[in-house]
This record gives structure tokens, sequence and C-alpha cells, in this order.
């Protein structure tokens, strides 16, 4: 019965269903599982998100391979426990077998083991903040890798040289070598857990500078990865924020909410509580952006509750809410501290937002030009469209509408060109702004309308009402509020009541309900009537 189970379990796993595998090794006598069993039993373990038998499998993997002095099995056991501890927060256990593991190769220089330890001192540099000497370990991963043919250290060394070549600027070079260990890994070079982890630290390279087109392509490529596996929870998680992230950039807001909602499930399956910070971020931002504030306060405070940075999203919560001088307080801190061009480009456009809402223009252009210059040494297309946003914002607010419009103009169609839909509305609500300051009233109307209608088609409510507020005369005739006096507008434009509910993403009902209330106050029987009294009034 116990070979049977084995025979069971090892063909489940070689055909990549790690449910059946997992169930099949949990079912057999550990007692007699050789190293290799113990070995695979906790990649299945991991990719099912067990992770308490993972470690366990891989302890008793590692001291079976000690007995039988085989080294290389010994020092692969030592690093996945180390970096499946790390990946779980437990900070303590991963160090412990970091150090382990450098025991095991010490004096040796030369065998591949020695290319999984430079890993894992890459990742210990990583953590103190030393990353010239992480760069340097990953450089070692990768020559290791290639001498002796292994494919995984070569994927994680490529993988690790690319993320150490975007913090220390070097953004092409370092996208090309992510690009080559993603191709590495879709050609199914790379082991299943090794596999999972360049993925996501590929995918999450990409999202730090905004090369949102990257960010499609390899979470689409781990899409179909994860299909193809039955079973895994593990980078599952990861998936679902990743497709929140782009949902949330092409206006799908409920859809972004809902994956991010998944995400935190099966992070916290699998026990991963930074993740679970990265997902309720994702979150508060969308909620800030739909006019949820107290939704979106929660929000970022379960991002900090799990050790994740709310920052600067909160700052723009803040703002938002009218708190400037808590929001202020919060940008000037984190222009201080905040370090790397990859860290950087992730606060500057907020903190141009927060700077100009507290009537700093001149600082906020000086940070305005700073993103511009880090969007043309990383050329992704929405890091320039930020830039270009930034600087439209700051000469419209410095009262130079002529100046920002080609800014503005360059930004809607980076954005358009991104299918970024609220970030390019926001572009044309600016765009209405400055054509109305430099007296084209006419397409200023026609870009706050555009803008209007894309925000409460994705429902930005604030943005929304902003819009309105710019596009409601400084008075309205009649009584008409403003929603009666834009319904009035489009009657005068010829639409029917089917087309201003589409425009207005109304109900043909509440559209009747405008109608009839605009014919009550401005005492008309027809919308001829009604339409005349639109152009002699000034309400078109």
């Amino acid at each position: 019965m116990a070979d049977v189970q084995l025979e069971s379990a090892r063909v489940d796993f070689d055909r990549g269903d790690w449910a059946a595998a997992y169930s099949a090794w949990s079912a057999a006598d550990h007692a007699v599982l050789s190293a290799a069993d113990l070995e695979d039993f906790a990649v299945a373990a991991e990719l099912t998100g067990h992770h308490d038998e993972t470690i366990a499998a891989l302890q008793r993997a590692f001291l079976s391979s000690q007995e039988a002095a085989d080294l290389g099995r010994s020092v692969r056991c030592a690093f996945r426990i180390t970096m499946t501890a790390h990946v779980h927060g437990e900070s303590a256990l991963a160090r412990g077998w970091t150090s382990r593991a450098e025991g095991l190769v010490a004096g040796s220089d030369d065998g591949v083991e020695v290319g999984w330890v430079d890993f894992l001192r890459m990742f210990r540099a990583l953590g103190t903040g030393d990353f010239a000497a992480a760069a340097g370990y990953a450089d070692k991963v990768a020559e290791r890798g290639r001498r002796h043919a292994e494919p995984d250290l070569i994927a994680l060394g490529l993988c690790s040289q690319g993320r150490m070549a975007i913090y220390s600027g070097r953004v092409v070079e370092g996208l090309a070598l992510l690009d080559e260990a993603m191709v590495r890994v879709i050609a199914g070079e790379a082991s299943p857990v090794i596999a999972g982890h360049v993925y996501c630290t590929a995918i999450e390279g990409c999202q730090e500078i905004s090369d949102f087109g990257r960010v499609a392509e390899w979470t689409a490529a781990l899409e179909r990865w994860c299909a193809a596996q039955p079973g895994p929870l593990a980078f599952t998680g990861q998936c679902a924020v990743h497709r929140g992230q782009l949902l949330r950039l092409h206006g799908e807001w409920q859809q972004a909410l809902e994956e991010f909602e998944h995400a935190t499930r099966r992070y916290q399956e699998v026990n991963a509580p930074d993740a679970v910070g990265l997902a309720a971020y994702e979150a508060g931002e969308v909620l800030r952006l739909r006019g949820e504030y107290a939704e979106a306060d929660a929000a970022y405070e379960r991002a900090a509750d799990s050790g994740f940075d709310p920052q600067p999203g909160l700052a723009l919560l803040w703002s938002a809410r009218g708190q400037g001088a808590a929001a202020l307080a919060a940008i000037d801190r984190l222009l201080a501290e905040t370090g790397g061009p990859v860290q950087r480009c992730r606060l500057l456009p907020a903190a141009v937002d927060v700077l100009i809402d507290a009537g700093e223009v001149d600082r906020a252009r000086d940070v305005a030009a700073e993103l511009d210059a880090l969007a043309g040494a990383f050329g992704c297309d929405w890091l320039e469209a930020s830039a270009a946003h930034a600087h439209g914002a700051v000469e419209l607010s410095a009262g130079d509408p002529a100046g920002a419009l080609p800014y503005l103009r360059k930004a809607q169609q980076l954005w358009a060109r991104a299918d970024a839909t609220y970030d390019r509305s926001r572009a044309r609500l600016l765009t209405g702004r400055a054509l109305a300051e430099a007296g084209d009233t006419e397409s200023s109307r026609r870009e706050l309308e555009a803008a209007r209608t894309a925000f409460r088609q994705i429902g930005a409510r604030p943005a929304a009402d902003e819009a309105d507020a710019l596009l409601a005369p400084a008075s309205l005739p009649a009584g008409l509020t403003a929603r009666e006096a834009e319904v009035l507008r489009l009657v005068a434009s010829g639409r029917s009541n089917a087309q201003i509910a589409a425009d207005l993403v109304l109900s043909e009902k509440t559209v009747a309900r405008h109608l009839s209330n605009i014919f009550t106050k401005l005492d008309v029987r027809s919308r001829t009537a009604a339409t005349a009294f639109a152009f002699e009034h000034g309400v078109v």
C-alpha cells in the first residue's frame, strides 16, 4: 500500500497536479520517504499553501541529505526554508537558515551550491539597504548558474540583476534582464517554485516603475501558468493583485476591488502578511478615487497594520478631505527621506498634487522637473504622461493656461495609448480649465463634458463633481439645478431621453423626471420651448 501511495504521489507530481501529489504524500509514511521525495513533497505543499508542512518536509529532507553527505541537496533545502520563511514573515527563522547555509559552503568557492547561498546573501544585503553588495551577489548568482548550467540559478540571477539595475537607475538594461529571465521561465526551464517567484518578482519590478505594458504582458503569462496547474494557492494571490492593478488603470474599478479582495483571501490562506498589505493599499487607492473616504481610510489602515506603508495614498486622501496641513507634512517627510529613483517615481506624482493644493507652486514645479527627468530615463509611457500632467497642472496653477495646454495634450495622448481612463480624464478636466481661462469657452465645455461623462462611467464621484462645478454657470436661471441645466443643454443639442440617459449614466426614468421639473420651472410645455429658453438665457 505504501509503495502504491508513493508511486501515485510521484506520478501526480510529475504531471503538475500539486493538490493530488500533496494529498498522496501526506497519507504516506514519511519515515520511508527519500530526501528527493521529501523535497518534492515540500514543493507540492508550498504550491498548495501548506506552509508548516513545507518547512517540516524541507527540514527532514535537509537532515536526510546531511546524513548522506549530499551537500548540494542540503544547501537547496536550506535555501528553500529561508525563502519560504521570509515570504511568511518568519525573519528569525530566515536569518538562522541563511547562516546555516553559509556554514555548509564555508571554504568552498567553486560549486553550484555557493550560488544558492549567494542569493541568500543578496537578500540579506537588500534587507540592510546595501544595494551595492546586493548587486554584486546578483551578478555572482547569474554567473554561477551559467557556469554550472543550473536553470533555476540562471533565472533567479537574471531577475535579480534586472531589479538591481533598475534600482540603480539603469532601467533599460534592467528591463532587458527581466525580459530574459521571463523568457526562460515561460519556456519551462525553471522549477515550479522558482518560476513562480521569478514571475512575481519581474512583474513587481515593472509595476514599480509604472511599465504597465510589461505588467499586462507578464501578468497574462502568469495567469496562463497558474491555470495550467491544478489546485495551486501560491502565486494566485499575486495574479489577482496584478489583475486588479491593471483593472484600476483601465477604469474598471468594481472588478479591481473584487480582485484585491480575492487576493487578500488567498494571501491570508498562505499566511503572507506583507502581500495582504499591498492588496489593502491598492483597494484604498480605488476607494479614494470613488470618493468613499471612510472606506479608503480603513483600507490604508489595514495596509499599515500588515506592515505596508500607506503613503502617498493616505496623504492624497487627507488632501481630498481638506486636511491640507497633514497631507503637506507627510509629503515633506517623504520627499526628504525617499532616496532611490524607483521609490521616488511612485511618490512624485502625488507630491505635485499635494504641493499644488497647498499653494506651493514653485516647489511643485521642482518636483515636476525631477519626475520629468526620471520619466526620460525610464522610458515608460505612464511616467512620461505623469510628468506631462504634472507640468501642465503646475503651469495652470501658476496662471499660465497657454503654457499648460501642450503638456496636458501630451498627457492625454500618452494616457489614451495606455488606456488609462481616469488619468486621461483628469488631464481632460485640466485642459478644460486651461481653455476656459484662455477664453475658449466652447472648447472648454467639450473637454469638461467628456471628462465628466468618463468620471461618471467609472464611478469617480469627486472628479465628476469637480467637472460639474466647472460646467455650472455662476448662476442658473429659473431656479434650475446644475443637473437640470445639464439635461437642458443636452435637450437643446437635440438629444433624445435615451441618449441623455446614456450620456449622463442615468436611467431614462430619471431623465424624464428631470425634464418634467425643467418644464415646470421654465413654465413651458415642449422641448422646443425649453430649447429656446436655454439659448435666450445663456444655459448653452
